[in-house]
């Protein structure tokens, strides 16, 4: 009878045990995810959440980051709350990965509490273009530092090939690439991954922009009854969304690899003359600024390579130079001169073999690491 009677007590108090706290739901920041750093030193990190019990509202909300190695001092967050959701923002300290921990309290007590497991400041960056922007590549890629991670628009992981948001389902620069920058940095690193196989820039024109002749391939275009085309904005659309979802200044720079599907086409006619090329991506540029109301560095790669024989376009190589030349954007890597054994099918493809990813990586990485270094003296 003993038994039974403390069994009893046991399930009528059960459900009164866990009364004492109320769940928090943290929806920012999410698990791996790499936040753009304000400066050499520091990041903001905006946290938001939700709780199941609107008493937490008139609580204390405190927020600690720390690693295995050292534990960080616990410091109160200011929030907005309305509803059952609240946001704040904390000042933090670059590097990661940091676990994140967040907690209610009232009367000095924990009345609810939630934990982000990898959490980063660092650098992010957007990726664009075609094939070699994207996962096309012969051999995936994979971080050796295991402090690079990927942003599909909803979940971030760690950025092993292929990339998510891109297309294809090889390797890329970016594992590699992202290394190079830990490396040279000591945080870690985040890339949206944008690209889109075999594109001309005329497809990344907003909905509505028109131009006298079609790219090869047709289906992100249309034509006029006048004989003109059109594009139909889906592939500015996606990125413009892609990096509104990074917020503002949420990203160090757009990294732009495209050109081979606009130079030297087998019609002629469907060839992107260099003036109009100039034209298409500083528009692009240009509009995307607009939209995302921040005007986001861009990096621009010299791109028209094909196969052996087919090695350059003077004319699109001159209109990406105009760009770095003229200011709306920053000097990429000429991966026109990597070639030979850095291409795929033992040098006689378009994309890149597994060292001459490798390679594409080293070759952002001279271009991009410098100038962070000038921006971190800027931001001091």
């Amino acid at each position: 009878m003993k038994h039974i009677l403390t069994l009893l007590a046991a399930l009528l108090l059960a459900p009164l045990a866990g009364l004492h706290a109320a769940e928090i739901i943290l929806t920012a920041p999410l698990d791996y995810q790499v936040i753009q750093r304000m400066s050499r030193t520091v990041g903001e990190v905006r946290i938001r959440g939700t709780f199941a019990d609107a008493g937490v509202a008139k609580a204390i909300f405190e927020t600690r980051m720390f690693t295995e190695k050292s534990d960080g001092p616990w410091q109160k967050l200011a929030v907005r709350v309305s509803g059952e959701s609240f946001e704040g923002t904390s000042k933090e300290v670059a590097g990661g990965w940091y676990r994140l921990q967040v907690r209610a309290l009232q009367d000095g007590k924990i009345v609810g509490d939630a934990t982000v497991e990898h959490v980063g400041i660092g650098e992010v960056f957007v990726v664009a273009g075609q094939s070699n922007s994207a996962n096309h590549g012969e051999t995936k890629q994979n971080t050796q530092t295991k402090r690079v991670a990927a942003f599909d628009g909803h979940r971030w992981r760690l950025a092993d090939d292929p990339q998510p948001g891109a297309s294809g389902m090889g390797g890329s620069f970016m594992p590699p690439f992202g290394d190079a920058v830990v490396q040279r940095f000591n945080v870690p690193v985040g890339f949206i991954a944008c690209g889109i196989g075999a594109t001309s820039v005329r497809e990344w024109l907003p909905k509505g922009a028109t131009f006298p002749y079609p790219p090869t391939i047709e289906s992100r275009v249309t034509q006029l009854p006048d004989g003109s085309w059109e594009s139909n904005g889906e592939a500015f659309a996606n990125f413009v969304a892609r990096m509104k979802q990074a917020g503002p200044h949420g990203f160090r720079a757009v990294l732009w690899h495209q050109g081979e599907s606009d130079a030297n086409q087998k019609d002629a006619a469907r060839t992107l003359p260099g003036n109009l090329y100039r034209e298409y991506l500083e528009r692009v540029i240009r509009e995307s600024r607009r939209e995302i109301g921040w005007d986001a560095p861009w990096f621009v790669a010299q791109v028209s390579y094909h196969v052996p024989g087919d090695e350059a376009s003077p004319d699109i190589r001159k209109a990406q130079a105009s760009l770095w030349r003229d200011g709306p954007a920053l000097e990429g890597p000429d991966s026109d001169a990597l070639k030979g054994a850095l291409r795929e099918a033992n040098g006689q493809g378009v994309h890149f073999s597994d060292v001459g990813l490798q390679e594409h990586a080293a070759k952002w990485a001279e271009k991009v690491c410098p100038w962070i270094e000038s921006q971190e003296k800027t931001s001091q």
